[in-house]
């Protein structure tokens, strides 16, 4: 069994053939350049997906799909993208038919963040976890849902947003509409923005600082976790996740740092089953946006 996985961010575009047991077989990746336009992109994609296979990673098996998991709004069920913010020349594009006409095999595209939990729920630290509630921090805060082997959706099939539960009620405007939201004070942008606001060059500086005794920097931070806790304990209650899977680039490197608070929060709750709820790291690392976008079209499984 091999898939391809296409994880489709507002920067980088990572292509890979990926086997059945999660392992990438062959890889590559290249700056999206949206600028550029949806037509130059899928000729990319189209050469990416070529290159990949073209190693012999097949080994005579048949091509189980392509799936794709993309930084939203899109419409998993027209195939289209509908992300004026990252991808402002893409939008109400069709990635899904051209792909499925080229290579005829199905298609399937996700927000990125539901193909990142369905490859931690089938393959990394979701396993065996049902529900399970997924959080990715970096640019933004990226969240999903797998419940009954399922990527939860709202109404009309959309994607929910947990990036944007209010945390702080006078904390900073945030382009949804509200202040003080989850992904405006814990999100990689948002740590960088308190820093340079502070005197720091970036969010790096401020982990730094904060690890050598910065009362400041510390304060920073304390607002990012803080947040992070607020966020996982409402979702707690809303869920009942038997775990949270915690991933993104700012989690790689502060894991235990943000996991502390969030089950501080949760080891309060009297409502919840005592230690029933569990805060994990992601465990698919860099790949988890090609693996979980492959694991979309994989036939084996009921991640849907």
């Amino acid at each position: 069994m091999v898939a391809i996985g296409i994880d489709i961010g507002g920067t980088k575009i990572a292509i890979a053939a990926v086997g059945s047991q999660g392992e990438v077989l062959a890889s590559v990746r290249f700056a999206t350049e949206p600028n550029l336009g949806f037509k130059t992109a899928l000729s990319k994609m189209i050469s990416g997906i070529n290159h990949v296979i073209s190693d012999g990673v097949l080994k005579g098996e048949m091509l189980d799909g392509i799936g794709i998991g993309c930084a939203g709004p899109v419409d998993p069920a027209r195939g289209t993208i509908h992300n004026p913010h990252t991808l402002p020349t893409w939008d109400d594009c069709d990635l899904v038919s051209p792909l499925a006409e080229r290579f005829a095999v199905p298609v399937r595209m996700e927000n990125d963040a539901d193909a990142a939990a369905s490859g931690e729920a089938r393959f990394g630290a979701g396993r065996g976890s049902d529900p399970m509630v997924m959080l990715t921090f970096g640019t933004g805060i990226g969240f999903a849902a797998i419940v009954k082997g399922q990527i939860y959706r709202g109404v009309a099939g959309e994607h929910p947003e947990a990036g944007h539960i209010p945390t702080i009620a006078d904390g900073p405007e945030c382009y949804c509409g509200l202040r003080g939201c989850f992904e405006a004070m814990a999100s990689g942008t948002a740590i960088d923005a308190a820093g340079k606001v502070s005197g720091f060059a970036d969010g790096r500086a401020v982990f730094a600082a904060a690890a050598a005794g910065d009362s400041l920097a510390s304060g920073i931070l304390d607002v990012a976790v803080n947040s992070t806790a607020t966020a996982i304990w409402t979702l707690a209650h809303t869920f009942l996740p038997q775990r949270f899977v915690l991933g993104g680039g700012l989690i790689d490197d502060h894991f235990e740092l943000f996991a502390a608070h969030a089950r501080t929060a949760l080891s309060r709750a009297v409502l919840l089953p005592k230690g029933r709820v569990e805060v994990v790291r992601a465990s698919l690392g860099n790949d988890a946006g090609v693996v979980g976008a492959a694991s979309l079209v994989m036939k084996t499984g009921n991640i849907g």
